[in-house]
């Protein structure tokens, strides 16, 4: 992340009175222009189907900022940010009224809006004759399936050319999933075990506690599959399995996270389970059904949990499954990586008394503990040679003093830049739709298991004959 401002531009926030904006964009570009990061020059637009004026939407920035921002309000700073705040209200897809607020000669165009409404935008950018000028960023999911992502695509390009998409994917902005590049390459201790030969799972986990959080209508057409596998999960892969890259430079590192979704062995439906929550209780909350959720069909079959086994073929990889799990309200917020390495050759400490001992693991933890942990056995005190596993950990906070900066902070300072590195390129889209496409097709039936719970027990099959390990002693 460059620290220094990015060139002169302007940046509008298409759906800017919505959650996306109030929760991740504002707070950001307050924090990026609080630590001097956003251009010198530019306006930040917003736009929505409200009736706003530019006070209303600084006022609405402020409670953004003070709710949600990892940062506290600084009056001088917000005053200073505030000034570039200007709100155009638009309630069709003619953005032509945007171009009397642009003060620069480029400008980075933010679709915080719902998929749907992708294709009409992107078609009206090109209308307005701004494309030449313009770059767009895009949220996942970047398409429904293989077929509508190649549309996505195509019509994006119709107007601007790969190099001013952003294909924006939260996941790769936090600091613990960029670290996975620093320890696997900056390390030769680990470098040289990072294989087949010393490895023999990987296990990634995106656990949630929380429910679809007022969006059923949006979820019902979408699902755990194509909201976290086909994009955060098979990212944080991709970092996991990839080859060292040539260079440190965006496309060399984007290149080689494309061979490993496209080594992805089509995904055996055996080894897939899809699970939906019933009523149960997180924490010490009360969870309704899913079916029981605002906009959720009350005979609803999509998934809210989901796992899979599946395989990498490559040189490095054949041989070594890869388990991959989502899923909301479970019982804990817990996102991390898992590397289990192969068993000892010979257990020379059964014949006093020591029956199992666990395998080395080496854990990255991506949220809400940001951190790597090694685990490895050792001897407990006393006359007994009694194994215990113990832990070696590192905790980002406490090591560097201070928590790291939100993920959409990071990303949009690169997108300013025109930085493509934490970016999705349009072929590692394709990849990852075509090796889930086969079970969006015809995925397999739904199972249940309560709120509050680690899943549907089928789950366990998927990471048999091992368990999954999570946050918890009792995995």
């Amino acid at each position: 992340m460059s620290l220094e401002p990015p060139p002169d531009q302007d940046i509008v926030v298409v759906g800017a009175s919505g959650d996306l904006a109030q929760r991740k964009l504002l707070p950001a570009l307050y924090n990026l222009s609080r630590e001097k990061l956003l251009p010198t020059r530019g306006a930040v637009i917003g736009t929505a189907p409200v009736d706003w004026g530019d006070q209303q939407f600084r006022d609405h920035a402020h409670q953004a900022v003070a709710t949600f921002s990892r940062t506290s309000v600084d009056d001088a700073a917000f005053a200073t940010f505030a000034e570039r705040l200007h709100f155009v209200p638009l309630s069709g897809d003619d953005i032509t009224p945007l171009q009397q607020h642009f003060t620069q000669q480029r400008r980075i165009v933010y679709l915080a809006v719902p998929p749907s409404a992708f294709s009409p935008l992107i078609s009206a950018i090109g209308t307005a004759g701004i494309a030449d000028d313009t770059s767009i960023i895009i949220e996942k999911p970047f398409g429904r399936d293989l077929d509508s992502a190649r549309q996505l695509n195509a019509e994006l390009h119709s107007v601007v050319p790969e190099e001013r998409v952003f294909r924006i994917d939260h996941y790769l902005g936090k600091e613990t999933v960029q670290n996975l590049l620093v320890f696997r390459f900056g390390n030769s201790v680990f470098d040289r075990v990072w294989t087949r030969d010393a490895i023999s799972r990987v296990e990634i986990t995106v656990a949630e506690t929380l429910g679809v959080d007022g969006r059923g209508r949006l979820y019902e057409e979408i699902g755990a599959i194509r909201d976290i596998v086909q994009n955060h999960l098979f990212q944080v892969l991709a970092l996991t399995a990839m080859e060292p890259p040539i260079s440190f430079e965006p496309e060399a590192i984007r290149n080689e996270k494309v061979k490993v979704l496209r080594a992805i062995r089509p995904i055996d439906p055996e080894h897939v389970v899809r699970g939906q929550y019933t009523a149960g209780t997180v924490g010490k909350e009360s969870a309704v059904a899913y079916r029981s959720e605002p906009g959720v069909s009350p005979d609803s079959t999509t998934e809210t949990f989901a796992a899979l086994r599946l395989q990498v073929e490559s040189w490095r990889w054949t041989g070594v499954p890869f388990l991959l799990r989502t899923g909301k309200r479970l019982k804990v917020r817990d996102s991390r990586v898992v590397i289990v390495f192969r068993d000892v050759p010979l257990h020379l400490f059964r014949e006093v008394g020591v029956e199992a001992m666990e395998s080395n693991r080496l854990v990255v933890r991506i949220q809400p503990d940001e951190g790597i942990a090694l685990s490895f056995s050792a001897k407990q005190p006393g006359p007994d040679v009694t194994a215990q596993d113990v832990h070696m950990n590192f905790n980002y906070g406490s090591s560097f003093r201070g928590s790291p900066p939100e993920a959409y902070e990071r990303l949009l300072h690169d997108a300013l830049h025109g930085d493509h590195m934490l970016f999705i390129r349009e072929d590692e889209v394709e990849a990852g739709w075509s090796a889930v496409d086969g079970i969006l097709k015809e995925p397999p039936p739904v199972e249940f298991y309560a709120a509050g719970s680690w899943g549907p027990k089928d789950a366990a099959r998927i990471a048999a004959p091992g368990h999954w390990h999570a946050a918890e002693n009792e995995v």
